[in-house]
């Protein structure tokens, strides 16, 4: 049994932690809201962290989420992902705890996947204040863990997951669950895209088993399922959970992609970039952190992972 700090423990990834976690760990919050929740020992204010009693483990969820409406101002990202990372990490190196986790995400690695699969070895060229925001978080856990000295015994993980699903996700895949639940046809079925997702499941194994073993080596790592969907086998999904018909329209791409460019001309719904980010392969490699857990496969299957998730949604 591990003690274990989770930041952001209200939050749709802090509760899954907390459900899978609080038969076999004594664990501590650390949110903005502090009501009591089933399993956790005690929520504290971040203005109560002197108060937090020594723990093995932090795990860092907290952060401003990616605004794909892009209405939040640039600055709120920092101030949030980059400002209060330094400052939950500051604590941690003054702590006792050994084991630090920082919840980044892909989108600080890239916002576009150069070739065909994303792996840890790209130099970082994050689009937007949500990944420059996180990879700033990065930049400066890396640089402080090389300046520090006193405690080589530390193990500091970087995750970049995917897009988590779960029981209780909010966010783009409960837009596309209400599209397809309302019977509105899909019209981009002649993209064939492949995209990774991650299920709660599968990135709470792995988080668990970073804190509670000792040979896993301290680094950045990518976190997805081992399988990648299609848009069309996530729709294909959804139509069966709602038990309806699945309206897939394979309108040819040479029909589409003009009218994707008067929409940027008029400033309509569908233009280039939109249709980019809906179509699009974005695929990731999982491999550097089942190696390193030993394992060929993750726990869950990426469809077994998302009918849970859409299952939840009913």
């Amino acid at each position: 049994m591990k003690t274990i700090l989770i930041t952001g423990i209200n939050g749709f990834v802090g509760t899954n932690f907390t459900k899978n976690w609080n038969m076999y760990h004594y664990l501590f919050g650390l949110d903005i809201h502090q009501p009591t929740k089933e399993g956790v020992n005690r929520i504290f204010s971040w203005d109560e962290m002197g108060k937090i009693p020594p723990v093995d483990a932090i795990v860092h969820l907290a952060g401003k989420a990616h605004d794909t409406k892009n209405q939040s101002e640039a600055q709120s990202y920092f101030d949030i992902n980059t400002g209060l990372t330094q400052r939950i990490f500051d604590y941690f190196l003054q702590s006792d705890a050994q084991t630090f986790i920082f919840f980044s995400s892909v989108k600080a690695a890239a916002d576009t996947v150069p070739g065909d699969i994303l792996t840890e070895e790209i130099i970082p060229h994050p689009v937007g204040p949500y990944g420059e925001s996180k990879i700033k978080a990065e930049e400066y856990i890396l640089r402080i863990k090389r300046q520090e000295s006193r405690d080589k015994t530390k193990k500091i993980y970087i995750l970049r997951p995917c897009m988590i699903h779960g029981p209780g996700n909010k966010g783009n895949l409960n837009l596309l669950y209400n599209v397809v639940k309302k019977g509105i046809p899909w019209p981009l079925g002649a993209y064939e895209n492949l995209r990774s997702f991650c299920s709660v499941d599968n990135i709470s194994y792995v988080v668990e088993q970073l804190i509670i073993r000792d040979n896993i080596e301290s680094g950045i790592y990518h976190i997805g399922d081992d399988e990648p969907l299609s848009t069309n086998e996530l729709i294909g999904m959804i139509s069966e959970s709602v038990k309806k018909k699945a309206h897939i329209w394979k309108l040819p791409k040479s029909l589409i992609n003009p009218m994707a460019s008067v929409g940027e001309m008029l400033h309509l719904t569908l233009n280039k970039q939109r249709l980019q980010k809906l179509t699009e392969n974005y695929v990731v490699s999982n491999e550097k952190i089942k190696n390193a857990l030993g394992i060929t496969k993750m726990p869950i299957s990426a469809r077994d992972g998302m009918r849970k998730t859409l299952e939840s949604f009913r």
